[in-house]
């Protein structure tokens, strides 16, 4: 079997039994879509390590991030784990490769009086009854309140919240249902926006959408409206160009800062990994030490 044809079996594998997120998918999809596009479109049997090797090698010479080889690295060994038990090949060409070791960068993450400040605008400018405007409070909001994704925020329904207990129901990567508390501020602003913000949007659409969040003609709020949203209020605050996971890490950064339990964080982040929640912890650690060396004397 060619190896496109192997690779968009594979895709359907991840989408339909494994149901993967679409996003994931279309990762999976590229790495392969790469590898076809480098060594050729052979027979998925006559791939080996050697050739594996190549095509990472080409990647990094034209200078891929070791980010990117790390993940089509993982690619590599999903696919070729799934053609052994397919049947399409008789040894794993893959179990030989080593991935590369991703460059360790900490998240960037936004000061609480920062936040606060910003927030404190964008409640100030919801005030004034623009739809938009009581739209974009709340997302703030409920993205800092609960740190969810903004994958998950966009997919939020009305019946996804709980008003009267302040929760939302939400499904992240894995389709993993979770339920997110968020807080009093996020509240008010969601109550603002579903009483004054949210039917002028709706009027706008043919149709009733079950949406929580809506965009400017009345459909589902979109993910890149999100990240234009956080890149304009959140990236000044960090001095850089950043998106709605700004917030998400702040969140997480915050709540260990308070002295959060590591494991609750976990929790609310949807991490399946207790390893993944850990970075906040360095975090936490680099402005602890920076703050020391800014304030001791004897630093």
């Amino acid at each position: 079997m060619l190896l496109s044809d192997a690779a968009q079996r594979f895709a359907a594998h991840l989408d339909r039994v494994r149901r993967l997120s679409p996003a994931t998918v279309r990762a999976y999809a590229s790495d392969l879509a790469d590898l076809v596009a480098t060594v050729g479109d052979l027979d998925v049997a006559l791939i080996d390590i050697e050739v594996l090797r190549e095509w990472l090698w080409r990647a990094s010479q034209r200078g891929d991030a070791r980010s990117t080889l790390a993940r089509r690295t993982s690619s590599a060994r999903g696919f070729f784990a799934w053609a052994v038990d397919e049947g399409y090949v008789d040894t794993d060409a893959s179990l030989r490769l080593v991935t590369p070791k991703k460059a360790k960068h900490l998240p960037r993450v936004a000061t609480a009086s920062g936040l606060d400040d910003m927030l404190r605008a964008a409640g100030d400018a919801a005030a004034g009854g623009d739809p938009i405007a009581l739209r974009d409070h709340a997302v703030l909001e409920l993205l800092y309140g609960s740190g969810i994704r903004v994958s998950e925020l966009c997919g939020l329904d009305i019946d996804d919240l709980d008003l009267s207990r302040a929760t939302a129901r939400v499904v992240g990567k894995g389709s993993k249902e979770r339920v997110v508390p968020y807080g009093a501020p996020a509240r008010r602003a969601i109550e603002a926006y579903l009483t004054r913000g949210r039917p002028v949007l709706a009027a706008r659409s043919d149709g009733a959408a079950p949406a929580l969040f809506l965009g400017s003609r009345g459909g589902r709020l979109g993910a890149r409206t999100v990240y234009d949203l956080v890149a304009r209020t959140v990236g000044p605050l960090v001095g850089g160009a950043v998106g709605p996971h700004a917030l998400r890490h702040s969140a997480a950064t915050h709540l260990l800062d308070g002295g959060a339990d590591l494991r609750a964080v976990q929790e609310l982040l949807g991490h399946a990994s207790l390893g993944t929640t850990q970075v906040y912890t360095h975090v936490s650690s680099e402005r602890l030490a920076a703050a020391y060396r800014q304030a001791h004397p004897r630093a």
